[in-house]
């Protein structure tokens, strides 16, 4: 939901964190969720000096998170709590892995790109145990990454919490996505673990301009 797209920012921004250079992390140097290799397609495309990503403002890995990140999901058009549960997905593995694992929990075509179709599926469904089950599904993929003994640690917190499940009172994507669902007032906010992204592929300037076009094809579906 649009008017969620605020605090979904500032709570992804808390979960990655400053600028990590970790050996094991495929994305390489990445601050505010942003990887050098991003932030050079992006200012490519936008006419710009390539600069390095460390120190990058908040604003601009904003405006970046937004259009590669929150567009290609339909963010706007999720409901409450989803919206960050696949949000937070895309940021750290990418919009196609997102949109696939949402897919598979809909029992809906898998090909990535989430459309009218994908859509239609989640009103029949109940928007909390999609959530459950999403980050159930999101977890088990991060389980089979090379590096997954290198991030286990961060990255179970980030998607479960501190405790395993949905606990009210716990930090994990599952647990405030969840909550979120309820429109509850208070939420805890993420901590701030240093996790790698957990993706399997490379963002290029090409992969951008593909993702773009994807998303407009998406929006026919």
């Amino acid at each position: 939901m649009k008017q969620n797209e605020e605090v979904v920012l500032e709570w992804t921004g808390l979960s990655e964190g400053g600028y990590s250079n970790h050996k094991d992390d495929p994305g390489g140097p990445t601050d505010r969720g942003i990887t050098q290799a991003t932030y050079n397609a992006w200012n490519k495309l936008k006419g710009k000096p390539q600069n390095s990503v460390k120190g990058i403002s908040k604003a601009e890995a904003e405006d970046i998170l937004v259009s590669q990140y929150l567009t290609p999901i339909r963010f706007s058009d999720l409901p409450s709590g989803l919206d960050y549960a696949v949000a937070d997905f895309s940021i750290n593995s990418g919009p196609s892995r997102a949109a696939k694992e949402l897919q598979r929990v809909l029992g809906v075509k898998q090909d990535g790109v989430i459309g009218l179709k994908t859509l239609a599926a989640l009103k029949t469904k109940n928007p909390q145990m999609v959530i459950v089950d999403y980050c159930k599904r999101r977890l088990a993929f991060m389980q089979d990454l090379k590096n997954w003994p290198s991030f286990k640690n961060g990255w179970t917190i980030r998607v479960m919490g501190k405790v395993g499940g949905q606990q009210d009172d716990d930090i994990g994507v599952i647990d405030r996505a969840v909550r979120l669902s309820k429109h509850n007032v208070y939420i805890p906010a993420p901590t701030s673990v240093g996790s790698g992204k957990a993706d399997d592929t490379k963002t290029s300037f090409w992969k951008i301009i593909i993702d773009f076009f994807l998303t407009l094809i998406g929006k026919r579906k």
